[in-house]
This record gives structure tokens, C-alpha cells and sequence, in this order.
């Protein structure tokens, strides 16, 4: 199984092996079939970890190997027809989600020893169909913040180049599969945590529609924008996980009816009417830095040269951040309330900015959030009128390219100010409070070789569509291909 040498632009050298660098629908089918065992697939990803994460830090609480190993030689005596979907594949759960056995921290140094007894709704749909639980993903505080670091775990870095953030909050998931670390992982996206990492390190990041993956407790009905999501290295892959994810739930209220199978197997849009494809540079006016305008403007031509309508259009969404922070600070009150009678000295571990945000949650008055509601919906009114014309949207995944791990928050793009940590990742915000399902696909890389994705948002509810449109994107670039290894 062995192949050839390859080195990682952080100038480590791993051997590079066939089967934890095969896609994972390749992958789960040669699980299930036992054409490779699983103990063979989890010696091989433990290699690969050993070699990369010591540097990229993107797994936390790594299972120990002999541990895994015998996780791995159980999968391999169940019977072939009693095998899930995702029988034997190696994944780490991201640290905001509670997987049985492993400590839940969301990256704040009190929760350390957190350990869940159960797992949560969507790890359960995971553990169900297979996969063996190996670690967690690593993430910003409290999940808050598109610049995965924490004080307990450290700093997550970019495998592009590990001078630069990979983004968040699914920051450690990205950079797993980027890597090959992981063939694909879970993410969870309020206001861009699964396509802004994915932006930064050319992975497809999804977002489903609100109701698509279940979600219990607070905040399960009124003010919900954070949805939980599928990552992978390409449209299928991410598509396959997302098949595992969603399906109804009777415990969720705004659950939707599809079942998960639904997303399973996917292909690109080919004969019928085209698609009308709607562009906006910027959104509404957004400043975007221009390495990312650059790479973003090629994709119009892409979508022509499918056949396919393209029109600059935009949908209206310039008071979509006043929803955003009023609903995200309403959630994080949530938090603050219990913090407050848990850890009664939080704020001396917590980051600033968490602080922030969660105080301001602290404060808000009923109107406050009641008026939220009621701009939301007049945006969605405008949403529905806007996707009775449009297919789907095309924009930019986040404003800038990858920056620098030394700095925690974005202040100026383009010589405009953000006011707060979150103003930078706007592109992404608005289009949560919309609640339709949104991708980042990889778009290209700027001069400097640095991931650049195309956010595409679908139609609501229109999550097989928009995943179909997406997979046309990636054959029509293959800019996917380009990994963040160079062979020797």
C-alpha cells in the first residue's frame, strides 16, 4: 500500500498512502464490501496524523492508537450485511458536539474535563451508521470567531501555509480533511463556521437549510440561524456525510421531511432548461479585498460556459447584520445564564470578544429580539420573491483570503473599519439569517497560492439542487485537486 513521498508546505515529510487519500464515497464502499479492513484504514490514518497534527493542531483529545486500533479490528468481525454507511471510517467530532467518552471542552480551559455520557443528536446518526469516533476537531472558544484558536488546545493552523488562520469555527475539521487526516468531518455553521474554513482551505463546506440536520434544546424554534453540517474534499463526499446528517427528526420542530438518502447520490445538472445563476460581487456593497474579487470574478464565465444564465443581482440583505447580531447575541444569553451559575468566574478565562457577545446577549430586551423576528421575516419575504427568478447566487465564501494567526479578528478591508469581530465575515452572516442552504466550493487561489471559495446559496429548502449545482462548479474547475502537499 505504500506510495510516494510527499512534503507538506510546513516542511513535514509523510508517505503518502493509498487508501487515506481516496475520496470517501471510494472509501466507505470498500469498507463495506471488505475489500480493505478497517484496521488497515485506522493504522494508515494514525500515520498520517502522527505526521501532521503535531504542527497543524487540528485534532484535540486524539483517541490513543492501540485504543483505535481496537475500535477498528471490532468493525472488521461485523458481517457485511449488518454494515452502516460509514462502517469503519475513522472521524473526529468537532468540540462543540458531545461525543460518548469524549470531553466536550468548546475550547474554554474550565470545561476540560467535561466528558459527555452520550452523544449528541447528530453524532448519534454518525456512530449509528459506522463510523468510529478517534477525537475531537479543534475550535475557537466557545465556537465564537472565524480564527480557530483557544486557550486550552492552542492555535489552529493553515495548511497552505502555516502562517495563516484556517479560519473557524470548523477551523480544525477543515484543516483535517484538507489534509487527509480525516476524509471528511462534521462542522456546525451560525454565522459562516463551516464555509468560511472552508474558504480558507479549499474544502467544500455545506451549510444545510435550517430543520435539515436535527437540533434539540435551546435554541430549537424561535431566533434559530446555527445549523450543524457536513465537510469534505469534494461535492460527493460532502453529500455522502450530509446523507447521514439530515433526515427528520420528531423531536425538532422545524425539522424537514426528506430523508437523509435524499442527498446520497448526486449529479450535475445535464440537459432541461439551464439554471439562472444570479452574481453579486459583494453582496450589497461589502468590501471584499481584491486578491478574493479577483478569483471570485472568474466564476461567472464558468457557469456560461455550462450553458447556464448569468446576472448580476444581488439580493437585499443590507439590514440582515442588524438581525444577525440581535439573534446570535439572544443565543449566547443562553450561555451567559449558564455560565453564570456554573463557572461563576468565567469571564477571567473567556476572550474578549466572547465576553462581548455574551454580556451583549445579557442585556437585550424582549423588543429587541421581537423586532429581530420581524425584520427577519420581511427578508424573507424579499428571499422568496428573489428565488422565484434565480436558481441560485454566486458571491464570495468570506471577504479576504487567509490571514495571519497573529491576528484574532479582522479590523479593515479595503480601509473600511468593522465595527465588531463579526462585521468581516457579513458576506456569510446575512446569508444565515436567511436560513437557506449555502456551499463553499473551491474557486481558485490568489497570486500568493492561497484558497479562495465560491459561496453558492441555493433556493429555499432547495438543498439537492443547490448540491447539484455545486458538483457542476467542481467538474467544470477541479480546482479541489490542488492539495496542500507538493510530491517530491
Amino acid at each position: 500500500m505504500a506510495g510516494s513521498e510527499q512534503v507538506l508546505p510546513c516542511g513535514l515529510r509523510v508517505e503518502e498512502r493509498r487508501v487515506t487519500w481516496e475520496t470517501a464515497v471510494e472509501l466507505t464502499e470498500a469498507l463495506r464490501s471488505g475489500q480493505v479492513s478497517a484496521v488497515e484504514v485506522m493504522e494508515e490514518t494514525y500515520d498520517r496524523i502522527e505526521a501532521v497534527n503535531p504542527r497543524l493542531n487540528a485534532i484535540v483529545n486524539l483517541l490513543p492508537r492501540p485504543d483505535a486500533v481496537a475500535l477498528a479490528a471490532a468493525a472488521d468481525r461485523v458481517a457485511p450485511a449488518e454494515r452502516g454507511l460509514l462502517h469503519g471510517v475513522p472521524m473526529a467530532i468537532k468540540d462543540l458536539e458531545d461525543a460518548a467518552g469524549f470531553p466536550t471542552t468548546r475550547g474554554f480551559v474550565p470545561f476540560r474535563d467535561r466528558v459527555a455520557a452520550s452523544d449528541g443528536a447528530m453524532s448519534a446518526r454518525l456512530r449509528a451508521a459506522g463510523a468510529l469516533f478517534i477525537g475531537k476537531t479543534n475550535t475557537p472558544e466557545f465556537g465564537l470567531g472565524s480564527q480557530t484558536f483557544n486557550s486550552l488546545f492552542g492555535t489552529t493552523l493553515n495548511p497552505y501555509d502555516p502562517t495563516r488562520t484556517p479560519g473557524g469555527s470548523s477551523g480544525g475539521a477543515a484543516v483535517a480533511v484538507a489534509t487527509g487526516m480525516l476524509t471528511m468531518a462534521d462542522g456546525s455553521d451560525l454565522g459562516g463556521s463551516l464555509r468560511n474554513p472552508a474558504s480558507f482551505c479549499n474544502v467544500v463546506g455545506l451549510r444545510p437549510s435550517i430543520g435539515r440536520v436535527p437540533a434539540r434544546g435551546a435554541p430549537a424554534w424561535f431566533g434559530r440561524i446555527s445549523t450543524s453540517g457536513p465537510m469534505g474534499r469534494t461535492v460527493a463526499d460532502t453529500a455522502l456525510l450530509f446523507s447521514v446528517q439530515a433526515g427528520p427528526d420528531p423531536r425538532d420542530p422545524l425539522t424537514l421531511p426528506e430523508p437523509g438518502s435524499t442527498f446520497r447520490a448526486i449529479e450535475a445538472p445535464a440537459g432541461g432548461a439551464p439554471r439562472r445563476i444570479a452574481y453579486s460581487a459583494n453582496l450589497h456593497g461589502l468590501p471584499i479585498a481584491p486578491e478574493v474579487a479577483e478569483v471570485i470574478a472568474a466564476a461567472p464565465a464558468v457557469f456560461a460556459s455550462l450553458g447556464w444564465e448569468v446576472e448580476e443581482a444581488a439580493l437585499d440583505l443590507s439590514r440582515a447584520m442588524e438581525v444577525f447580531q440581535t439573534q446570535r447575541a439572544a443565543v449566547l444569553s443562553n450561555l451567559g445564564r449558564t455560565l453564570d451559575e456554573t463557572v461563576p468566574d468565567w469571564r477571567a478565562h473567556a476572550k474578549d470578544t466572547a465576553v462581548w457577545n455574551i454580556e451583549r446577549g445579557l442585556a437585550l430586551t424582549a423588543e429587541e429580539v421581537l423586532r429581530s423576528e420581524t425584520l427577519r421575516a420581511e427578508i424573507y419575504s424579499g428571499v422568496v420573491e428573489f428565488f422565484e427568478r434565480y436558481d441560485a447566487l454566486i458571491l464570495p465564501a468570506a471577504q479576504v483570503a487567509p490571514f495571519l494567526v497573529e491576528t484574532d479578528w479582522i479590523r479593515e478591508i479595503n480601509g473600511v473599519e468593522m465595527e465588531t469581530y463579526l462585521d468581516w465575515m457579513t458576506v456569510c452572516c446575512a446569508i444565515s439569517v436567511t436560513g437557506l442552504p449555502a456551499v463553499s466550493v473551491p474557486g481558485g487561489f490568489t497570486a500568493e497560492g492561497l484558497p479562495v471559495g465560491l459561496q453558492i446559496v441555493g433556493r429555499p429548502r432547495g438543498d439537492l439542487e443547490l448540491l447539484r449545482i455545486a458538483l457542476a462548479f467542481e467538474q467544470a474547475t477541479e480546482h479541489h485537486l490542488r492539495r496542500p502537499v507538493v510530491h517530491a
